[in-house]
């Protein structure tokens, strides 16, 4: 161990690809940077490397318009002169998925091992908090340290400790809820505190004075740590003349153009014996709030709307849907599938997906969510295809005269009750040099009432819509595009129990002189249902087997669980609050009240429905202010801190419907919520209310790989008026004896109230008018004028394992039944199958896929709970061996099982990743 200091300079740029410019303005800008540095490394030896922001997506930029250049590149990340990973690119922790995290990390190792090198160093620099399981993530991808700027207050080494977020040090353990340790390094003079040394040694006295006083203040060895860079930071040309004169100046101190691998080492080699740990989350939560830039979390939603969608679709419905097919002999489409994650990813950066970027960033987000789903939607189309056409319904439908089956198929890792639809074609005729009204009339002619009935042979009640006669096409591989005309159908049914990771048949069965809605079986239930809901009409109510829900004058609603009795009145009340914030932060006037939908009478009307789901439609005729006064546009014109801000609600009203629907759906334990809004209204938060009616000094919520138990009353030094924080697919406040989950679609923003209610707060819509941060942006397209739907579920539940059963209902409203058409066929599958079962109570399934290291079958679970939990898994397909892999998903040693079978332990928070290595004769 040395005791001469060492000033550890280590260049880069943070890129945002995209932020206060569109993407490519900031792009000719890093063509400009990576020219000049490439011209550097070649023509300045003593510039020993640039760290190239911990993304390899970079690479992908600069090479669209200097392809010419990718062997510079490699050979200068072969040489470590240019350091590149380990993710693809920078992302926002908490508003991105957890499986969107691993694929981060996969693709970046991916891409960095094609150059020749990857860091393995967790950078997250300039990340708008970090998620708890981050080290046990690194530490399966063989990573054992996290570089970091947020969440953590150094008090310097001198200083007393006074919380379990603060270090005296930039060095400290970050330990995840499993236990997974990580050294973790804090920026605590950020990452700019090395950026523009000069070399003029009168300044350079000066500058290095103050900034080896200032990292020596937190270091814990002899080894500082200087950032030469900053956000979009040229390369400085002159770095090695300005080392020179710092060695001049002084002598005493040993100045090193370093990269992270050297500096790391060295300090790993030098730490005390004693460091702070801190565990889990990193929110800034012993802050006074005002900066922790939660409220991003609210800043566009309809940007993460759309993000939880594409997300979605490609973890839950996409990947397992394609490696079913795989088991089946299909190729898995990995390359398809890394194009659309990665087109997905280019929406992940923080600054895009948080919604803090100027219109046009947000804008051609948009457009990569479209592509990225388009991409989804033709692997799903042909894996899904690839399942129905494998599967024997001939033996079961085949006597049934004009039998159209379909396959509801299963891929979440629950097995599901759920209302389905599908529009099926009964009859199909080609063009082929025929007249199209003569096709038309023909299949007009054709009759499709009928009923439905599953591979039992029971008639299930149903609502058939006659949808006429449309135009499709096929694409063949290997003929011209084959247009037709064909007689459609549109069929709605309760599909009961189906299968885990698998799937139900059921077929569309013509009868002659059955109606077009229903059965006889299901008019008989529609009749005794339209006489009950007759005599509830002024009660405005919904039931099922689980719960009994009513709605109340004012449109707020009471749900009680008939399973553990529990009551839950007053939901569903709206609040609305004046916002003369930013993208950023949320800041309401001085002095404004929240206005509430309370006070108001709903209009309440039943909505159409069967025999299996009920709804009812709540319409709140609102007024509310325009927008905020026209002080608030002076104020951001002169750059006015927007603590600093008078501005207050303007006194103009304009009307503000709200529209709730409410759904019942007969097996399910839970209310399905849509709210509809036409926003005119500026400067402006919306949230609905769910008071739970239980004191408690934490809640839960859905984290990356965790569900978080979080304070609900913040730290003493916390003296921001909300307390707003971030959540995936849900928020539970609980006792040991019930409580009551929110689930969502892409709301990723709640706060528990501290009103002794135990009110879940979740954020509908912010509108806000300016970027924030450094500089005058406006940002018109950020108050989200326009129509708007909100999806949301309300989840009660009892005492034990319910909790967590609640919870994996949030998780299923995730991922639909995706259903498909099928051929009548003899196949090798039979009608119903699982094409892998499993049990672990407590146990979230997030993953079903192939590695693309091996091309074996892939599952990934996380613990939910605090204690360990059993996991056994069968999958059926014959498999030679089960192996326990990492989220890199590379094999390791087999596990003690043979034939696809085996049963493990899971630790508390642990996330887990098993594969399937199949023998060579089965695929």
């Amino acid at each position: 161990m040395t005791s001469k200091k060492v000033a550890h300079i280590i260049a880069h740029s943070h890129w945002d690809r995209e932020w206060y410019l569109p993407y490519e303005k900031h792009h000719v800008r890093l063509i400009q940077l990576m020219d000049t540095l490439i011209d550097l490394l070649d023509r300045d030896p003593q510039f020993h490397s640039f760290h190239l922001d911990g993304q390899t997506i970079v690479l992908e930029d600069y090479l669209q318009v200097r392809p010419e250049n990718k062997d510079i590149l490699k050979r200068l990340v072969q040489e470590g002169r240019l350091v590149i990973g380990p993710w693809y690119i920078l992302q926002d922790e908490f508003l991105t998925s957890g499986e969107a995290n691993i694929r981060n990390l996969q693709i970046g190792h991916r891409d960095a091992a094609e150059y020749g090198a990857v860091s393995k160093i967790g950078y997250f620099p300039d990340s708008f908090g970090n998620m708890g399981q981050a080290p046990q993530l690194l530490r399966q991808a063989g990573i054992d340290v996290a570089v970091f700027g947020r969440g953590v207050k150094p008090v310097g080494f001198n200083n007393e400790l006074k919380g379990d977020y603060e270090s005296a040090y930039s060095e400290l353990n970050w330990e995840s809820p499993d236990g997974s340790q990580v050294l973790g390094i804090l920026f605590a003079n950020w990452y700019n505190n090395g950026m523009e040394i000069p070399v003029d040694a009168a300044e350079a006295q000066q500058y290095w004075n103050k900034r080896l006083q200032d990292a020596g203040a937190y270091a814990s060895t002899p080894h500082l740590l200087f950032m030469n860079g900053c956000d979009h930071q040229p390369v400085q040309s002159d770095l090695s003349a300005a080392l020179d004169t710092a060695r001049s100046l002084f002598p005493d101190i040993q100045f090193v153009h370093s990269d992270f691998g050297q500096y790391v080492r060295q300090v790993q080699a030098s730490l005390p014996q004693s460091l702070s740990t801190v565990r889990g989350e990193l929110r800034s939560q012993r802050t006074d709030g005002w900066w922790t830039l939660v409220n991003t979390a609210s800043a566009r939603v309809y940007i993460k709307q759309a993000n939880q969608h594409s997300q979605a679709l490609l973890e839950r419905t996409a990947e397992p849907l394609a490696a079913f097919a795989a088991l089946l002999g299909n190729p898995y489409p990995h390359h398809l599938l890394r194009f659309a994650w990665k087109t997905l990813m280019q929406n992940h950066p923080h600054d895009s997906i948080c919604g803090c970027s100027v219109d046009e960033v947000h804008r051609e987000m948009m457009t990569r969510f479209a592509k990225a789903d388009a991409i989804t939607e033709e692997i799903i189309a042909e894996s899904a295809a690839v399942v129905a056409s494998s599967i024997d319904n001939a033996s079961v439908f085949g006597q049934l005269e004009g039998a159209v089956p379909f396959v509801a198929l299963n891929t979440s890792g629950w097995v599901r009750t759920s209302a389905i639809t599908i529009e099926l074609e009964t009859e199909r005729i080609y063009m082929k040099g025929r007249k199209r009204a003569d096709i038309i009339r023909e299949l007009t002619a054709k009759s499709v009432t009928g009923q439905v009935q599953d591979a039992a042979g029971r008639i299930m009640p149903a609502e058939i819509v006659d949808l006429g006669v449309r135009f499709g096409y096929d694409l063949p591989e290997d003929r011209f595009r084959q247009p037709y005309m064909a007689r459609m159908v549109s069929v709605t049914l309760l599909a009961e129990r189906v299968p885990a990771l698998g799937y139900r048949t059921y077929a569309f069965v013509p009868v002659s002189g059955v109606s077009h809605t229903a059965s006889s079986e299901k008019l008989d239930l529609l009749n005794a249902s339209n006489i009950e809901r007759e005599q509830q009409q002024q009660e405005y109510i919904l039931e099922n087997d689980f719960l009994h829900v009513s709605v109340q004058e004012n449109g707020s609603y009471t749900v009680t669980d008939k399973i553990s009795g529990g009551v839950f009145p007053g939901l569903g009340v709206y609040e609305n609050i004046g916002d003369i914030g930013n993208e950023y932060i949320f800041k309401a006037p001085a002095g404004d009240q929240p206005l509430t939908a309370e006070g108001l009478r709903a209009s309440v009307v039943k909505l159409p429905s069967g025999s299996f789901r009920e709804s009812l439609e709540i319409v709140h005729e609102w007024s509310l202010p325009e927008g905020a006064d026209e002080q608030l546009a002076r104020e951001r014109e002169a750059f006015v801190p927007f603590l600093e801000r008078t501005a207050v609600r303007s006194p103009q009203s304009v009307p503000f419907r709200v529209t709730t629907r409410l759904t019942l759906v007969q097996g399910d334990p839970q209310l399905h919520v849509e709210t509809l809004v036409d926003n005119q209204v500026q400067d402006h938060r919306l949230r609905v209310l769910f008071p739970t009616g239980i004191e408690s000094p934490v809640h839960r919520v859905d984290s990356v790989f965790e569900v978080a138990v979080r304070d609900t009353v913040p730290a003493a030094e916390w003296i921001n008026p909300s307390h707003c924080q971030h959540q995936q697919a849900f928020v539970n406040v609980s006792s040991p004896d019930a409580g009551l989950t929110i689930g969502n679609l892409g709301l990723n923003e709640y706060e528990v109230l501290r009103d002794d209610q135990g009110t879940i707060a979740v954020t509908l819509l912010r509108a806000v008018g300016e970027l924030g941060d450094w500089g005058v942006f406006p940002t018109p397209e950020a108050q989200c004028l326009g129509k708007h739907s909100f999806k949301y579920a309300v989840i009660p539940h009892g005492a034990g394992s319910a909790r967590e059963a609640s919870f994996a209902l949030a998780y299923q409203n995730q991922s639909p039944i995706t259903v498909v058409q099928a051929p009548m066929q003899s196949g090798p599958l039979p009608v119903e199958h699982t094409f892998a079962e499993w049990e672990g109570e407590g146990l979230a399934l997030t993953a079903v896929k192939v590695s693309e290291h091996s091309d074996d079958f892939v599952l990934r679970w996380y613990n939910m709970t605090e204690k360990e939990v059993e996991l056994s898994l069968t999958v059926t397909s014959p498999a030679a061996t089960l192996y326990r892999s990492t989220v890199l998903e590379e094999r390791s040693e087999p596990l003690p099982a043979s034939g696809g079978n085996a049963k493990l332990g899971v630790g508390s928070a642990e996330i887990i990743t098993l594969g399937a290595m199949f023998n060579s004769d089965n695929g």
